[in-house]
């Protein structure tokens, strides 16, 4: 599925090279460079220094955008384009060059090494001295991590997004594995497999029943930006294993594997060559195709192929049931029978993995600290439940000696195979290949029915599509979706023994074989026990925050974490309150985590943001506000809650409407209005509006990301096998307040001329302040 090696020395420089790529990447990551963090600017300014180190002249789009999610930020976005010798649609390289949040994370993975695959994809082309046809635009997009800013602020505000044609995207969820291809279309994929086919990458991992399950997912990239605002197709090239390094400090150089940037490289040259020259003008298409990637190829058929496939499969296996009875090499007995070991494996083997993940969850309540739901021993609990697996499917196909019993006990799988496929081509067309490994089954079936001989041989080779298709989905599900699915890998596993009986069910002394899975299963859970524990480079994730309500001018300790640590004691104690009543105005964490415990703490005198109401006035039935919120110290975040179901028309922040703003934002109670990231201490301004008979009730939520840092506070540092909990607000100093004016007494606030009225709602608050 990937290469198993990489360049140990530089490549010749007409060609990728690895190497070369992990000097960017090395050089990228040095630092954590989160939006508004000292050191982003750092890494842009590197990034326009090597674009211009390739002879390509660099530009900087900067701007303001909101997301429909609320999400503000001023983006700074990166630019070169590479002029093609024809007026067609251009081919977009796209990466993002921030990295993390809230977990300071370095940004090796996600996204050094997208950014380090196109520098030196480009750069390989560039020494080729090839003119393309299309022009190339190289774009290293900002604030991807925050909510798809930058890549928003080019589809909607840059000239260059109407040229583009296709885009290539590279990101990453993880630290190593293999690189697998997502494309995003908006209607048909027909057009876009063939194009990738025709692209000739010599690693493809891909499969069309990926793409409907990322869809289903709560996963964006920057390219469904592109796709949703901008009707731009492209292809993704993500790498997902390693999960547990995602977002969170460890993602660092160390701990990259270099096969894995050394596939992305096997992606984009090939397909950089490619699609330079390619007709880029319409790859839109109504038509769907299934397709799926072997070693060193790629596969599709139309989604029309999925039913028919599903019938000859039907046809097949009634056909050869008919012609083994009539020879009497199969009997119906036998064939009922046949269900009976098919279930119990089934059911015992699902129960077993579902109730001993649970299990092990309560005996290892530290698992419960790795939000991503893949623990640094993941895989040995997957090879050890698959080993389980298999000693109960040899346990339950024991035949005491009956002479091939496997043939009347194929007919059941088989046809539990072909109830699958039929929900596959109604439901989920895009996993209608999984009818080719039956089809290959019913062929072994057929061969013994005519034959009246099972061929080892040939079973073996009708078994390959069965071992490319289908085995690297147990593997593939629990580090795409997390632990819990385990009991998903474990009953493929026995669909996949069982499709496979003519090979495995010839086996002698099958309680010899269970026994020897058994004692493997055990050896690998004791290995994963091993491996349980917390060290550096497998840290465990913590959390704390310090939160003054400026409003009671009270202070706490909070924690999103379910087990503490002596850390978080230190600063919660042993017998720490509950979190939830901090939990008023939660803001948005991938996995939903709330405030879980937490402790009085000092009152700071921490600076707290001027609050200007520039215009409070009223219109007709609606009340006008523009409110300016300036800080006054360094912030990184800015919260803005509406506390009552109060509508709220006309909403801008500092100058800009959201994406597909629908002219008002109708906050629920204690819903959030807005996130805005902060970069150079930039004020927060707000226009908008209410019904005159409504009470404004917002309320704002200030961070810094600094806890640890502050000199207000005495942190002490986290031991070595401990980092920051990612995807939550963490190591923040926050200042919570009702959104009041700030106006010093004897002053009144700046209203636009012509506004005032008698006695109005502008009149009474003016008087109101002087009195």
């Amino acid at each position: 599925m990937m290469p198993q090696s990489y360049d140990q020395t530089e490549a010749p420089l007409s060609e990728f090279s690895t190497q070369r790529a992990l000097q960017t990447v090395k050089a990228m990551s040095a630092k954590p460079h989160y939006v508004g963090s000292k050191n982003h600017e750092v890494v842009g300014q590197y990034l326009q220094k090597e674009l211009r180190n390739l002879g390509l002249q660099t530009s900087v789009q900067e701007g303001f955008t909101m997301t429909e999610k609320g999400t503000l930020v001023k983006s700074k976005n990166i630019l070169a384009k590479i002029k093609g010798s024809a007026n067609s649609k251009s081919l977009l390289l796209l990466s993002h060059y921030d990295s993390a949040p809230h977990s300071f994370s370095h940004g090796a993975s996600d996204d050094a090494t997208g950014v380090a695959t196109i520098i030196e994809s480009v750069r390989a082309f560039l020494h080729n001295k090839t003119t393309p046809k299309n022009d190339i635009i190289i774009l290293f997009s900002d604030a991807e991590e925050l909510g798809l800013n930058g890549a928003a602020l080019f589809v909607t505000q840059h000239q260059w997004a109407k040229e583009v044609g296709l885009v290539l995207n590279f990101e990453a969820r993880g630290s190593s594995g293999p690189s697998y291809m997502l494309m995003e279309t908006n209607d048909g994929n027909a057009k876009m497999v063939e194009a990738f086919e025709d692209g000739g990458a010599t690693y493809p991992a891909s499969n069309s029943l990926m793409y409907s399950i990322y869809k289903m997912l709560p996963n964006d990239t920057d390219l469904t930006v592109f796709r949703e605002e901008g009707k731009i197709q492209g292809f993704n090239f993500a790498f997902i294993d390693g999960h547990y390094d995602y977002h969170t400090a460890q993602d660092k150089f160390e701990h990259l594997d270099p096969k894995t940037l050394a596939h992305q490289g096997t992606y984009l040259y090939p397909l950089l060559n490619h699609f330079a020259n390619a007709d880029l003008k319409n790859l839109n298409s109504t038509d769907d195709k299934v397709y799926f990637s072997i070693p060193f190829g790629f596969l599709s058929y139309p989604f029309g192929w999925i039913m028919p496939m599903v019938i000859i499969g039907f046809g097949l296996v009634l056909l050869f049931m008919f012609i083994g009875m009539g020879k009497h090499v199969l009997r119906i007995d036998e064939i009922i029978k046949g269900f009976i070991p098919l279930l119990a494996s089934l059911i015992t083997v699902g129960l077993l993995t579902y109730v001993g993940w649970k299990l092990f969850l309560n005996f290892y309540p530290e698992y419960q600290d790795i939000l991503q739901g893949f623990t640094y021993n993941g895989h040995d609990y997957i090879y050890a439940f698959v080993s389980l697996a298999l000693a109960v499917c040899f346990l339950f196909y024991h035949n005491n000696g009956k002479r091939n019993p496997e043939m009347n006990q194929m007919i059941a799988p088989l046809f539990v195979w072909l109830l699958i496929n039929i929900g596959i081509a109604l439901r989920l067309p895009g996993a209608g290949f999984l009818i080719i490994p039956v089809l290959s089954s019913a062929l072994m079936l057929g061969v013994f029915v005519l034959t009246q001989k099972s061929n080892w041989f040939l079973n073996v080779v009708l078994a390959i599509p069965t071992l490319l298709i289908v085995v690297p989905f147990i593997q593939m599900f629990p580090i795409g979706l997390g632990l819990k699915i385990l009991f998903g890998s474990a009953i493929l596993t026995v669909l996949t023994f069982t499709l496979l009986l003519p090979i495995f069910g010839s086996f002698p002394r099958k309680r010899l074989w269970s026994l020897a899975f058994f004692l493997l299963s055990v050896g690998l859970f004791i290995k994963a026990h091993q491996g349980s524990g917390y060290t550096y480079g497998k840290a465990k994730p913590n959390s704390l925050v310090y939160i003054l309500d400026a409003d009671q001018n009270k202070a706490h300790w909070a924690t999103y974490d379910v087990n503490l640590d002596e850390w978080t004691k230190g600063y919660l104690g042993d017998n720490p309150k509950s979190g939830a009543p901090l939990n008023i105005n939660k803001m948005y964490s991938k996995y939903g985590s709330v405030f879980t415990f937490s402790a009085t703490a000092p009152v700071k005198n921490i600076a707290k943001p001027t609050i200007d109401f520039l215009v409070d006035s009223v219109r007709g039935n609606q009340h006008l506000y523009h409110i300016k919120i300036t800080p006054n110290r360094k912030v990184n975040r800015y919260d803005l809650f509406n506390n009552k179901n109060i509508a709220i028309a006309n909403f801008k922040a500092n100058g800009v409407k959201s994406i597909d703003f629908n002219s008002n934002i109708s906050g629920k109670s204690g819903g959030k209005l807005l996130t805005y990231y902060v970069v150079d201490n930039t004020p927060l301004e707000l226009e908008f509006s209410i019904p005159a008979n409504q009470k404004l009730d917002l309320n704002l939520v200030e961070s810094s990301f600094d806890l640890m840092t502050n000199p207000l506070f005495s942190m002490a540092k986290r031991k070595t096998w401990m980092i920051p909990t990612p995807f939550v607000l963490n190591d923040a100093v926050i200042i919570r307040q009702k959104v009041k004016a700030s106006v010093a007494e004897g002053q009144t606030p700046i209203f636009p001329s012509g506004l005032t009225k008698e006695k109005d709602s502008l009149t009474v608050a003016v008087d109101s302040l002087s009195r």
